[in-house]
């Protein structure tokens, strides 16, 4: 795996995170906004955007004095597009175990 794929999902491990994702498909939003669902301080919210951030999937928005985020979209292709390749290598597994059992019930070989 290369470092931007462990960064994307070392920031998806974090509950915290996932739901601070999941505020942000909905729209920007402020750092006090993000905040506002959890039990913890808005530097702690910081904390986990920066992390959010690293890992490209949040973006900061300059709207005058305001730096809301928002969520880039893209970044969710990396980890999306890893596991669809694993599962596509895992179906083929599974459709080639699913021919074999077959022949096994009818006795033809494979």
């Amino acid at each position: 795996m290369d470092e931007s794929l462990d960064l994307a999902f070392a920031a998806l491990a974090d509950p915290t995170r996932r739901a601070i994702l999941a505020r942000l498909a909905k729209g920007e939003a402020t750092v006090s906004e993000l905040a506002a669902p959890f039990a913890v301080s808005q530097p702690a919210i910081s904390k986990h955007l920066k992390v959010l951030e690293r890992a490209g999937f949040v973006e900061t928005a300059t709207a005058g004095q305001s730096r809301p985020r928002r969520l880039n979209r893209a970044a969710l292709a990396l980890p999306a597009d890893w596991l669809d390749r694993l599962g596509a290598d895992w179906d083929a597994k599974f459709d080639r175990l699913d021919a074999y059992l077959a022949t096994l019930n009818t006795g033809e070989p494979a």
